[in-house]
């Protein structure tokens, strides 16, 4: 059976880059095809940056709100907190055993980690690919919609269930594949000119879903641009490239084609371009935003969501640590 699997880490609100480059996916994944879908809320992840306590509870909330929003439904998806299922840490435990310290240690995450925070290289770091290959194997799933930058942890993912087969001689875990509904896996630029978009790197980088229409448009506009193109058809730098990029996720070909046109005979002008952007993004995020301000004042409903997402992701959960137990012999 194809079962699909992943989840948000809840370190703040949710930007357009999560939105295009996941969750846009989750939402289709539900709509479009009849298999088990879980969605998740990562909470234990993010315990590896020391969160106040009332900081991780109102953003756990806030990113269920956001699925929400977004389209996500808990009658077609299992939609859960991670730490509402206890079978996960247990099956962490076991998969330890299996990850060796050279390999974790390899980790692009991790090695940026070490160099971004050297003040906290906890245990929890090292081993945040085996939590991460967890989430997906306690459900089996053979399907994870992904960005670009989480490869190389999907990557890990398959060799921890490859090394669980072939040390106890079984054929049990499936290997997930990463999976996008589009062309190809979607990075989405921020608007520093360099890489990509990121709550991490600066607020003004990213656009929020909860950004109203004034702030999404203001960050826009300072989006960082060259002084323009000085011969014709000559090659876009990063900063124009990812200008166009964000363009081309949320314009229509008729557009895209004119500012492309505009830049390869020097007649471009930036503010347009960028008005343009600005535009057609505010399309996309402003039914989602009311949304959200709609779910914020509805607890009832949001307690129902989390209580019966955990029971369905406990069901799937303790199938799956009882098969390990009895396969490695703590029965």
């Amino acid at each position: 059976m194809e079962i699909v699997v992943s989840g948000v880490r809840p370190t703040g609100n949710q930007h357009f880059g999560n939105y295009m480059g996941a969750i846009r996916n989750f939402v289709k994944f539900q709509d479009e095809f009849d298999i088990p879908c879980y969605f998740f809320v990562a909470d234990y992840h993010s315990l590896t940056t020391h969160p106040k306590p009332e900081d991780l509870q109102n953003n756990v909330r806030q990113i269920l709100i956001e699925y929400l929003a977004c389209g996500l439904d808990p009658k077609k998806s299992n939609i859960y907190i991670q730490s509402h299922v206890p079978e996960i840490p247990e099956l962490y435990l076991i998969f330890n055993m299996l990850a060796y310290k050279g390999e974790l240690e390899r980790s692009v995450t991790f090695k940026d980690k070490v160099r971004s925070q050297p003040e906290n290289i906890n245990a929890g770091l090292l081993t945040y690919p085996v939590l991460m290959a967890v989430d997906i194997i306690v459900h089996k799933a053979t399907q994870v919609p992904v960005g670009k930058d989480q490869e190389q942890h999907l990557e890990m993912t398959r060799t921890f269930a490859r090394r669980f087969n072939n040390a106890y001689k079984v054929e049990y875990f499936p290997e997930p594949q990463p999976v996008s509904l589009g062309d190809k896996l979607v990075k989405v630029p921020g608007l520093d000119g360099k890489g990509k978009m990121s709550k991490s790197e600066s607020e003004n980088s990213a656009i929020f879903l909860v950004d109203d229409e004034k702030k999404l448009r203001k960050k826009v506009m300072r989006a960082v641009t060259d002084a323009g193109p000085k011969e014709k058809n000559q090659a876009m730098p990063e900063e124009i490239q990812n200008l166009f990029q964000l363009l081309e996720l949320v314009a229509d070909g008729e557009t895209i084609q004119q500012f492309k046109s505009a830049y390869a005979d020097c007649t471009i002008r930036y503010g347009d371009l960028k008005g343009a952007i600005a535009e057609n993004m505010e399309k996309t995020i402003k039914p989602i935003r009311e949304r959200i301000h709609e779910l914020e004042a509805d607890d009832k409903l949001l307690k129902e969501i989390m209580h019966e997402g955990a029971t369905s992701a406990r069901k799937s959960a303790s199938a799956t640590l009882k098969d390990v137990k009895e396969i490695i012999g703590l029965r």
